[in-house]
């Protein structure tokens, strides 16, 4: 149980690590919080820093949820609710960290390498589905919203596990309600778009 307690801590130590904020003061960028949506995460950076650095946060972020599942799967490849928990808390970390006072990114980026690792083939349904929406609507919200949403229903049929079923709906529900502002700009028309 100790073991469990202190894999727990790590992951979300490890997720709370704020990537986008640290690569965008290492190019002298400066605080990632005071630019575009003031948000830590990979579209922000994207937008505001430069496509590359974008992508180095989106593969970041994304590896603070991959590790910390790998190494609970092989900790604890047995017991799924520990995988699950596991998961969660290295999403915490991203949307809630610790050193930036709990305030943190929206968990796309996070969440995805969770689910990379909990299942790729649920990964690649809930890409299809984000890349369709942001090449047809040019929103990143639409697309992201709308992976989340689809995602547990495809880690349920691809691994019919509940406790990753259950683990996939509290990562992608919380993904879903840190979008509410950008779910109010998009009725009320003044989201901002998709640049390629």
């Amino acid at each position: 149980m100790m073991i469990f307690a202190l894999v727990l801590l790590t992951a979300y130590l490890i997720g709370a690590i704020p990537t986008g904020l640290l690569l965008t003061r290492m190019v002298g960028g400066g605080d990632i919080r005071n630019s575009g949506s003031g948000n830590i995460g990979a579209t922000n950076v994207y937008r505001t820093i430069g496509r590359k650095l974008g992508a180095l946060t989106l593969v970041g972020d994304a590896l603070k949820g991959a590790l910390p599942v790998l190494a609970a799967n092989t900790l604890f490849g047995d017991n799924l609710y520990q995988v699950g928990a596991v998961s969660v808390a290295a999403f915490l970390g991203h949307c809630f960290p610790v050193y930036l006072g709990f305030k943190g990114g929206k968990g796309v980026a996070t969440a995805l390498g969770v689910y990379l690792v909990l299942s790729p083939l649920a990964v690649l349904g809930a890409f299809l589905t984000f890349a369709g929406l942001v090449w047809k609507t040019r929103y990143i919200s639409v697309g992201s919203i709308s992976a989340a949403a689809v995602i547990p229903v495809l880690v349920w049929f691809t691994r019919g596990s509940l406790p990753l079923l259950l683990a996939t709906l509290i990562i992608s529900s919380i993904v879903i309600l840190r979008h509410r502002t950008n779910i109010q700009r998009l009725f009320a028309g003044t989201e901002n778009k998709f640049k390629a």
